[in-house]
């Protein structure tokens, strides 16, 4: 029989499991609530409707003890992606936390309030590792999302690997505000903490605040998105409680998007502490990660996790062996999904003999250590016969003092095939075009500095931190 996903849950342990502000549940709470609440769930696919708070956190985790595939969904939907999501993935109900008012597109969804109490009951047996745990929707960046079924192998090796990289043990304790809709907040910030027998207190919204007064007390591990760092690092110089809190953690660890390396040295600078950056998608759940226990080099995202194994591919389906030659990464590995739900076609053409195109590039170094230039579709730039990723420009622009915030892309010149642009949301005064220009050229190369900024108040970014370049006019 496998092993269950959550073993502390049965042990009726009164250890705290989640904390939500006032609303705590033990594991013995847990087990009871969950168990409850599983017993009652149809065998189809279940919708959650994925509010930042302990329900939704419940919900999963009895589709999980119910071997049924969770759907969640994100509070802020718009009508459009709603109803496709419903379409396409057929849930038999919504589950929702009491009170909170849905959307009109589910108004023909059964709907089941997802209570707060319940009696301990039999768990059922743990499901064979490929039963599909969870349906997570892309952002939908080409057309219309895609269900991405993530079966408990996935989440298991994952998580398990996480433990091996990062010392992840039962004494942690994990505070974020991540959403939990997604596989940052959710799968690692929820399932991660209860997987190894340990504790999460989750904020609820985001505030420099709340992570300075969870880490203050006993909390020791602190997941976020460059967004949140960013104003960590605008904030940690000169608030000594902040910093006082982020020496005392074992580990910081940030994801979901590149962290610039500005913020990688103010947060080192005020603290001692360097964060930790991992790699991965909704596809592949967690390919890298620097390691607890290695070199800290900002920028990079370290070595492929425990099991996964990890290559560059050139554009003619080439191996890449240079250092530092720009490849599209590819993985394979048990912490890859099963399918697209409803489509075959884009299952199989995600996949290059078993390896999973992710449409990332990146270069390796002599250690091994993957370092992200950016998307193929958006952030390689071939400018003047040369290949180079956005994202190594968008870190220069940052070291310049006017400068809060950048986004680099490509669009057509006639002379160059494409010219390098710079969105910049300034710090101040703005600089000038060619002060940034000669910016770059001085710090990385003449060939890699804009040939057009462009300025904002602020970057498109969408719920986890990302900057949305189709916004830019990608």
């Amino acid at each position: 029989m496998p092993a269950p996903l959550f073993p502390t849950l049965a042990d009726g342990s009164t250890k705290e499991a989640l904390r939500f502000g006032d609303h705590v549940l033990t594991y013995d709470d847990l087990g009871a609530v969950a168990g409850t609440l599983a017993r009652d769930l149809p065998r189809g696919r279940v919708a959650v409707w994925a509010t930042p708070t302990v329900h939704t956190s419940v919900a999963v985790i009895a589709a999980l003890l119910a071997g049924v595939p969770a759907v969640p969904l994100n509070p802020k939907i718009g009508e459009r992606e709603l109803a496709h999501i419903l379409t396409d993935s057929d849930p038999q109900l919504v589950l929702a936390e009491p009170g909170v008012e849905l959307p009109a597109g589910l108004a023909d969804l059964p709907r089941r309030d997802i209570p707060l109490t319940g009696e301990k009951t039999p768990f059922a047996a743990e499901p064979d590792p490929e039963t599909p745990a969870l349906v997570v929707y892309t952002s939908g960046t080409t057309g219309p999302p895609k269900g991405v079924v993530l079966p408990r192998r996935a989440l298991a090796t994952t998580l398990d690997a996480l433990e091996d990289a990062w010392g992840w043990t039962a004494d942690d304790v994990l505070v974020h505000a991540l959403p939990l809709f997604h596989v940052h907040g959710l799968i690692l910030g929820i399932l991660g903490p209860l997987r190894r027998g340990g504790s999460v207190r989750h904020l609820g919204r985001f505030s420099t605040e709340g992570v300075a007064r969870e880490l203050a007390a006993g909390a020791t591990m602190l997941f976020g998105v460059p967004t949140m760092y960013h104003r960590i690092a605008g904030e940690v110089g000169a608030d000594t409680a902040l910093a006082e809190a982020l020496k005392s953690a074992r580990l910081l660890v940030s994801g979901s998007a590149a962290l610039p390396v500005h913020d990688h040295q103010r947060i080192t600078a005020a603290t001692g502490q360097e964060v930790v950056e991992r790699y991965g998608m909704t596809e592949t759940l967690m390919n890298t990660s620097v390691r607890a226990d290695s070199e800290r080099k900002p920028g990079s995202v370290g070595v492929p996790l425990r099991g996964v194994e990890l290559r560059l591919v050139g554009e003619a389906g080439e191996a890449i062996e240079d250092i530092e030659t720009v490849g599209e990464i590819q993985v394979r590995g048990p912490n890859l999904f099963t399918e697209y739900l409803n489509r075959p076609d884009a299952t199989a053409a995600a996949f290059d003999d078993g390896w999973f195109r992710t449409g990332d590039m990146a270069t390796l170094d002599t250690d091994g250590y993957v370092r992200i230039v950016g998307r193929k579709a958006t952030d390689l730039i071939k400018s003047g016969g040369y290949k180079i990723g956005a994202g190594e420009i968008e870190n220069a622009l940052l070291e310049h003092a006017g400068v809060a915030e950048a986004a680099v892309t490509g669009e057509p010149d006639d002379d160059l095939g494409e010219r390098i642009v710079a969105w910049i949301v300034p710090s101040g005064e703005p600089p000038s075009a060619e002060e940034l220009a000669d910016h770059v050229a001085k710090l990385l190369a003449p060939h890699k500095r804009p040939r057009v900024v462009r300025y904002l108040d602020a970057l498109p970014r969408n719920d986890m931190g990302k900057v949305m370049k189709r916004a830019l006019g990608v």
